[in-house]
């Protein structure tokens, strides 16, 4: 297992020195769903919630965390970010909301913490902006699913 690199000598968290590392372009896709009712994702896709466009919203939300994600994770180094897409496909399947995020920049450190935390914002705005109609939703299988650039390369799920 590699060495945790928030931590110090001493076991105390610090922030990690990206200095020296090389300057890359840096790519991270993560992905997690909203299970829902059959009848709570037809208000999604009929447009019939309360609340509105529940996947603009939602899609914007995520868009927003990924920015802010520095200042919402301690550690976190604040990135530029060139990209942020939030892809939403309602599942009749599931049924609910797939959610995937992809993140891109260029720079020293990567955006796997961005991605993450865009899908879960993302999906938290549709608990909300579901609610009223279905308090049991679950948001469920956050996870990175792909990792890009650096030097530790390609890493997929």
């Amino acid at each position: 297992m590699m060495p945790l690199t928030h931590f110090d000598e001493g076991g105390r968290a610090h922030m990690v020195d990206v200095t020296d590392k090389q300057v890359t372009d840096r790519r991270a896709v993560a992905q997690g769903a909203v299970r829902m009712q059959a009848e709570t994702l037809a208000l999604v896709r009929e447009g019939r919630a309360g609340k509105g466009d529940v996947l603009g919203t939602a899609r914007l939300a995520g868009i927003m965390a990924a920015k802010k994600t520095a200042d919402l994770i301690p550690l976190c180094h604040p990135l530029p970010l060139s990209k942020v897409t939030i892809e939403l496909d309602c599942d009749a399947a599931l049924p609910g909301v797939r959610i995937t995020a992809t993140v891109r920049t260029t720079g020293r450190t990567g955006v796997e913490m961005e991605a993450l935390t865009a899908v879960s914002v993302t999906a938290l705005t549709i608990y909300d902006m579901l609610k009223a109609a279905e308090k049991g939703m679950e948001i469920d299988g956050i996870r990175l699913v792909l990792k890009e650039g650096g030097k530790s390369g390609l890493w997929e799920a």
